[in-house]
C-alpha cells in the first residue's frame, strides 16, 4: 500500500495516522511507550494491527500517538461499519500492543530514545 492512500494527520506533539477521514475510533485501546519516532511506530502499530484484524469485515485502522513528557501514548483501534464483537477486537488489539516481540521490533524500526 502506498503511502499516499493513508492519511498523516499532525498537530503539533500528536500525530494520527487513518485510512478514511475523519478518524473514527468505534473500537480502541491505549499504549503507553518510550519516545521514539511517531510516525514509525504509528505505522508498525497499524500494520501488525492490521494482519491481527484483517478477517473483520468493515474494519479501517487508525492509531493516534501523543508526545507526553515520560513518553508516547498511544490508542490504536479505528472505525468498524457493521456489527462487530467491540469487547473481543479490542482484545485482540491490546494482545498485539502487549506482546513483547512487536513492542521490540517496533522500537528498533521507530528508534526507541531513553
Amino acid at each position: 500500500m502506498s503511502a499516499r492512500r493513508w492519511h498523516i494527520l499532525r498537530d503539533g506533539a500528536s500525530l494520527t495516522l487513518a485510512r478514511r477521514l475523519p478518524p473514527r475510533f468505534d473500537i480502541g485501546v491505549m499504549a503507553e511507550f518510550p519516545k521514539m519516532g511517531k510516525l514509525r511506530l504509528a505505522q508498525q502499530v497499524r500494520q501488525d494491527m492490521w494482519r491481527a484484524l484483517k478477517d473483520v469485515r468493515g474494519f479501517s485502522p487508525v492509531v493516534h500517538v501523543e508526545e507526553r513528557d515520560h513518553g508516547l501514548r498511544l490508542r490504536a483501534g479505528g472505525r468498524v461499519e457493521g456489527p462487530a464483537p467491540r469487547a473481543g477486537l479490542e482484545t485482540r488489539i491490546a494482545a498485539v500492543l502487549s506482546c513483547p516481540m512487536n513492542r521490540a521490533r517496533w522500537a528498533a524500526h521507530a528508534g526507541a530514545r531513553t
